[in-house]
């Protein structure tokens, strides 16, 4: 067994870092987050026990073995004819631990010299399924068999070998960040009301270099999960422009940008289906997916069909297509001063721009208010008065007076009244009335007239505390409290009926942060990563990253900060993130730097959305 740790290489000889039972040597092959570190499998010595075939075999999961050709070599033939190991991963809180027969089994023992099973265990906190889309676990108990046989070998030697094993990969956390990484790609929302086009982030896992199956870069398998189509939770609110049966031409392995920062797409002879308008939008789905992931910087796709050339887009043409194209506004953002007023700091990478009333009724403060949600073009906002009871929305371009308010809540109590308003890309607004006796979830459409009540079938009797929406108005983050406790689902917004008799619900919602057992504040913070602040059982407070899928963001943890009470991010990661807290008041957290305080007084900071 050696270690090439210089040249970024770890050979693994059958047995490695895993913690299972047995005679096992440790090496140092799954440091989290070390994606430069490449793993090659070795494949089983003659005569190896059964323990060490199965260690082996389970250390050669965690390699670059291409196509898992030695990793095969643990198994018997059939089973190395049928094992599928693209048929998704299961993912472990520790790298599994495995077991041998029990001694006492008499009637294994019969059969010993045979045949023998071992048992795979550990705590399952996630799957990735098939499409590569990953879900999240409240950790469970794993437990899974591996049956073995004594096989003749190529040269008539009788050898231990793998003949029953489930489809699939059996990872570790860390072994799994290693080895994947998360990728947005790019599809467009259905049933937009003003005609724009608008891409929705649909993240997946794909590896981190080089698939052992299909021996693609990382460009080129997220252009390839891209042609795919969405994944099945996002399939009900998005489409793909690429014709049905697209795909890359037979043989391409590898996607680049030229000296040029142009990436040309090869595809097959089914996108010359596509209009020229419909191929545009094909672009911009390559160009959005492949933003964050080639090493340089995509300036200009060009697709290429069966018969040549389809057509190419821009990068500077391609924010028509983004989720806040219609958002003229700066990106400054809002808080509720002290006489219950509503300010803004003017738009700054730094946060350090001097506030000031808004123009209009909000900024004068006649009626006191206690949460503010500003729309994405900065032209109006929404106001919870500061009793929580009513919901107000005004110009923040026009003087005038306060109009009646919108919404009324009927609770008795302040806190069970409305929750903080939030707006989508679409220009309409959402709030909760948190009433125990009448609990909603509430859409104003473009933010005026008569509220709509929306589903929301699966949150089961939970209050819903607080609600944010994203940019592309198709997924809502839920704060749900029940049995004494607050969790974070994101649910699909799901649009049906006619323009006018719309019926909106929100489906399928899921954990997004099952290892926090208490959640107290949420905000989007880019197209498919949100800011939570929670806390773990028994565990203090903290500020982390976690994608919609519920994924860990690469970012991780924040640094701490103390008694934080709400958190506002922004699409645009050259802005700070800010939070709320008790006794620093509103404070900063620009990249790489520590947490600042921006305001000593001020509730309710925002930026629009």
């Amino acid at each position: 067994m050696s270690a090439l740790l210089g040249c970024g290489i770890v050979v693994l000889a059958g047995c490695g870092s895993m913690p299972v039972t047995g005679d096992v040597k440790a090496v140092d092959a799954s440091q989290p987050g070390d994606s430069q570190v490449q793993v090659y499998a070795v494949a089983p010595r003659d005569g190896a026990p059964p323990g060490e075939i199965v260690d082996g075999f389970l250390e050669s999961m965690t390699s670059d073995d291409p196509a898992f050709a030695t990793t095969r070599k643990y198994l018997s033939e059939n089973a190395r004819q049928t094992w599928q190991p693209s048929g998704g991963t299961t993912v472990l809180a520790q790298a599994p631990n495995r077991s041998g027969p029990p001694l006492h089994d008499e009637a294994n023992r019969a059969n010993r010299d045979k045949e023998t099973t071992y048992t795979l265990t550990g705590e399952k906190v996630a799957a990735v399924d098939a499409q590569s889309s990953y879900r999240p676990l409240a950790p469970t108990a794993y437990s899974q068999s591996l049956h073995l046989v004594l096989e003749k070998g190529l040269e008539g030697k009788q050898e231990w070998r793998i003949d029953v094993v489930p489809d699939g990969l059996v990872l570790g956390q860390s072994d799994f960040k290693r080895l994947y990484r998360s990728v947005n790609k790019y599809y467009f929302a259905t049933g937009r009301t003003n005609g724009q086009p608008t891409l929705v982030a649909d993240p997946v896992y794909v590896r981190n270099r080089t698939d052992p199956v299909t021996r693609m870069d990382i460009a080129t398998q997220s252009v390839r999960t891209l042609l795919a189509g969405p994944t099945n939770w996002l399939r009900p609110v998005v489409d793909s422009r690429f014709p049905t049966g697209t795909a890359l031409r037979k043989g391409v392995i590898a996607l680049a940008p030229d000296d040029q920062n142009v990436l040309k797409v090869p595809l097959n002879q089914k996108a010359d289906k596509a209009d020229r308008s419909a191929c545009r939008m094909m672009a911009a789905q390559v160009l959005f997916t492949l933003r964050d992931v080639t090493s340089a910087p995509v300036e200009r796709v060009e697709l290429e069909g069966g018969e040549g050339r389809l057509c190419a887009l821009d990068a500077d043409d391609a924010p028509e297509f983004s989720a806040d194209h219609g958002s003229d506004g700066d990106d400054s953002q809002y808080f509720i001063n002290d006489k219950g007023q509503v300010q803004r700091i003017p738009g700054a990478t730094d946060g350090t721009g001097t506030p000031e009333p808004v123009i209009g009724p909000l900024g004068v403060g006649a009626v006191p208010m206690g949460a503010v949600g500003v729309a994405r073009d900065e032209q109006r906002a929404a106001a919870v008065s500061a009793d929580g009871q009513n919901l107000y929305v005004s110009s923040l371009e026009t003087e005038g007076e306060l109009g009646e308010p919108l919404v009324t809540s009927a609770a008795e109590e302040a806190a069970y009244r409305l929750s903080p308003p939030s707006w989508d890309g679409r220009g309409d607004l959402w709030v909760a009335d948190r009433d125990p006796a009448d609990s909603r979830l509430l859409r104003l459409t473009g933010g005026a007239g008569e509220p709509q009540e929306v589903r929301v079938p699966g949150r089961d009797g939970a209050r819903i505390e607080e609600l944010r929406m994203s940019a592309d108005g198709v997924r809502i983050a839920l704060l749900l409290t029940k049995d004494g406790h607050t969790t974070l689902k994101i649910g699909r917004v799901e649009r049906r009926g006619s323009s006018d008799a719309p019926e909106i619900s929100v489906e399928d919602l899921r954990q997004a942060a099952p290892q926090l057992e208490d959640v107290t504040a949420i905000s989007w913070s880019g197209r498919s990563r949100l800011v939570v602040v929670g806390k773990e059982e028994g565990g203090v407070q903290q500020v982390r990253y976690v994608q919609a899928d519920g994924s860990t963001s690469a970012s991780g943890a924040l640094p701490g900060v103390n008694q934080v009470q709400s958190v506002a991010a922004a699409d645009d990661e050259r802005l700070p993130l800010m939070a709320e807290t008790v006794g620093d008041g509103i404070v900063k957290l620009s990249p790489g730097d520590n947490w600042q305080t921006v305001l000593k007084q001020g509730t309710s900071l925002v930026y629009p959305g």
